[in-house]
């Protein structure tokens, strides 16, 4: 029997700007085994990030692009995913990135982001950072939290791949709120990378869809017959919840 040929390893690059706490959460999940990726670039917007030396200590390449050595936001975007395509990037990870680019045909639904919200809340141009736990502070809101979303050109608008929601106590702080977003975003942001190297995240349209996972092929041709079935009655469901002590 001819040996399999070793599989690909699923190859991020991180986009950074400061301090780098979204990508040296990246590389404790690799190191502890709960994170199938491979960090193959760092690319960062500022000479003085944080996160950079986060990369170097682990081994990673990094690049600096800066908006600045730019006419305008077309010129910065192509060196930026000039690199990436250099670097057989997978999927392009925002991670505190705080330039505007815009993002070739080719990167479509290739690109992430974490908002530190529950889009389409508190969300869009000029809500980044401690403006977003403020305006949910000011506004009264009960809960907030994160979203992991595929970024398009527009801010905070690409479909939606998962949210993690968070309580908003009453004496809490910008601070206090967002210390309790950022674990969310510790736990959602590794987990929607898992999903789309796993290959089980689909969109259609503004929908994004996530297969359940199948430890075979024998398991997802059965999952697959069985979304083919009709559903059931509203009567039947709570029948099985009832069944199954989840009612």
């Amino acid at each position: 029997m001819p040996a399999q040929m070793p599989q690909e390893p699923f190859r991020v690059a991180v986009l950074i700007s400061g301090g780098g706490t979204t990508l040296r959460n990246f590389i404790q999940e690799i190191d502890a085994g709960r994170l199938p990726v491979e960090i193959g670039l760092v690319i960062s917007s500022s000479p003085t990030a944080r996160g950079l030396q986060f990369a170097a200590d682990a081994g990673i390449p990094s690049a600096v692009i800066e908006r600045k050595a730019f006419d305008d936001q077309d010129a910065f975007s192509r060196a930026i995913f000039d690199r990436c395509r250099e670097a057989r990037t997978d999927l392009v990870v925002l991670a505190g990135f705080l330039k505007r680019v815009t993002i070739p045909a080719d990167f479509a639904n290739r690109v992430v982001n974490i908002h530190p919200a529950l889009v389409p809340s508190f969300c869009g141009e000029g809500y980044y950072g401690h403006r977003v736990h403020e305006a949910v502070l000011e506004y009264g809101a009960k809960l907030s939290g994160c979203t992991v979303h595929f970024a398009d050109n527009q801010y905070d608008h690409g479909p939606v791949i998962l949210q993690k929601a968070v309580p908003v106590l009453d004496d809490d702080t910008p601070e206090t709120l967002a210390a309790r977003v950022f674990e969310a975003e510790c736990e959602a942001y590794p987990e929607a990378l898992r999903l789309i190297a796993a290959g089980r995240v689909t969109v259609e349209g503004r929908r994004v869809r996530i297969r359940p996972e199948a430890e075979n092929a024998e398991d997802l041709a059965a999952f697959q017959q069985r979304a083919g079935e009709s559903l059931v009655s509203f009567e039947d469901m709570l029948k099985r919840l009832k069944a199954d002590g989840r009612i």
